[in-house]
C-alpha cells in the first residue's frame, strides 16, 4: 500500500506523513509507562502499520527501559531488508536499573555508550535518525553533546542527527556547529506552542516529526472521564493535567472534531493527526498504536487534506473551548 511521502529535511529519506510511535509498547512498570502491554500485540500492530504503507518507526531507549527497541527489532526481523521501514530512536535519558520507577537522568555524557546499546537492541548496523531526547541537565553543554551527534553521523553510526524537545535558542546553537536534520516537538490541537520551533525548522530546511498529535489519545474520540478512571495505576496519564484538571476542556475540543471527521468519513483520530500535518513545516506525525485496529483509526491522516473550512471550524472550537495554548490556525 503506497502512502504519500515527504523528504525529511535535507536528508535522503522520504518518509510517509504518518509514522508508528513506539512509546506505549515499551510496557509497564517504569516512570512514564502506559500500563501493561503484550509484546505479541505490539509486534502485530507494528507489522500491520508497515504492511499498510507506513515506512518509519519512532522509538527511544528509555521507552520501557530498552524494551521498546527490542520489540521493534522483533517486529522487523522477518521483514526483507528492502521492505524494512526506517527506524528512528533517541538517547540522552539514562535510567537506574535498580529502580524502574525512578525518572531517567537527562545526560549528554553517555551518548557513545547509549548509541551502541541502541544499535544492539535494534539489531541494526546504523540508526536512520538518532535524536537527543531532551536537553541535558547534568552540566553537559549543548555544544558538547551535539558535537557527539555530528561525529556519530560522520562516522556512519547514524544516518541523520536530530533534536527532540529543544527550543529555538537551542536549535540556533546546534545549527552553528552542524546542520540539525530534524526536530521532534510535542504538537497537537491542544498543545500548539511548538509552532514557533516548526517555523524555525521550515526556514532552516530542518525536518519536523511531531509527537502526540492525538494528545495521548484524548483527541481520538474514544476517551471519557470514566475511561480515565479505569487507566492502570502505572499509566502516566492518570497524573497528567490534560487528563485531570483540564480533561473536560480537552474532551470538548475532541467532540468538535467529530463533525469534521464525519464529513471526510474518517475517525476523529485521523482529523487530529491531519491537523498537525496541515502545518507546512511539519514533515510527518508520530502516531502510536497498541493493537492493529488502532492503526486503522489514524492511517487515513496520511493523505487527508483538511479544507480551509475544516481548519476554521477547528480554530473556532479551540477558541470557544479555551483548550491548550498556541496559535489555533496552521501557517499558510
Amino acid at each position: 500500500m503506497a502512502l504519500p511521502t515527504k523528504r525529511l529535511g535535507t536528508t535522503d529519506m522520504r518518509i510517509t506523513r504518518v509514522g508508528f510511535g513506539a512509546w506505549a509498547i515499551g510496557g509497564g512498570d517504569w516512570a512514564f509507562a502506559w500500563g501493561p502491554q503484550e509484546d505479541a500485540q505490539s509486534v502485530a500492530a507494528i507489522r500491520y502499520a508497515v504492511e499498510h504503507g507506513v515506512n518509519w518507526i519512532d522509538t527511544a531507549a528509555v521507552y520501557g527501559l530498552g524494551h521498546s527497541e527490542e520489540v521493534v527489532a522483533q517486529a522487523l526481523k522477518d521483514i526483507p531488508e528492502a521492505d524494512r521501514p526506517y527506524v528512528f530512536t533517541k538517547g540522552g535519558l539514562v535510567w537506574d536499573p535498580a529502580d524502574r520507577r525512578k525518572p531517567a537522568r537527562r545526560t549528554g555524557a553517555e551518548l557513545r555508550r547509549e548509541v551502541e546499546d541502541s544499535l544492539r537492541r535494534l539489531g541494526v548496523e546504523r540508526i536512520d535518525l538518532y535524536q537527543m531526547h531532551r536537553p541535558a541537565e547534568d552540566g553537559t553543554p549543548l555544544e558538547e553533546y551535539w558535537q557527539t551527534f555530528l561525529d556519530l553521523r560522520q562516522q556512519g553510526k547514524i544516518r541523520a542527527a536530530g533534536l527532540s524537545n529543544h527550543d529555538v535558542s537551542r536549535l540556533e546553537t546546534a545549527e552553528k556547529l552542524g546542520h540539525v536534520d530534524s526536530l521532534q516537538p510535542p504538537f497537537s490541537a491542544i498543545h500548539r506552542a511548538a509552532a514557533t520551533e516548526i517555523g524555525w525548522c521550515e526556514a532552516h530546511d530542518t525536518g519536523v516529526i511531531v509527537y502526540s498529535p492525538m494528545q495521548a489519545g484524548l483527541l481520538t474520540g474514544a476517551f471519557s472521564r470514566e475511561r480515565v478512571e479505569r487507566l492502570p495505576e502505572d499509566d502516566w496519564r492518570r497524573h497528567s493535567p490534560d487528563f485531570t484538571t483540564k480533561l473536560d476542556t480537552n474532551l470538548a475540543l475532541a467532540d468538535a472534531l467529530v463533525p469534521v471527521a464525519k464529513r471526510h468519513q474518517v475517525q476523529p483520530a485521523a482529523v487530529a493527526v491531519a491537523w498537525t500535518l496541515a502545518w507546512t513545516g511539519v514533515t510527518g506525525a508520530i502516531v502510536g498504536a497498541r493493537r492493529p485496529d488502532q492503526v486503522d483509526g489514524w492511517l487515513p491522516a496520511a493523505d487527508l487534506d483538511l479544507t480551509s473550512a475544516d481548519l476554521n471550524e477547528i480554530a473556532a472550537a479551540i477558541e470557544q473551548t479555551g483548550a491548550g495554548e498556541g496559535p489555533a490556525t496552521p501557517s499558510a
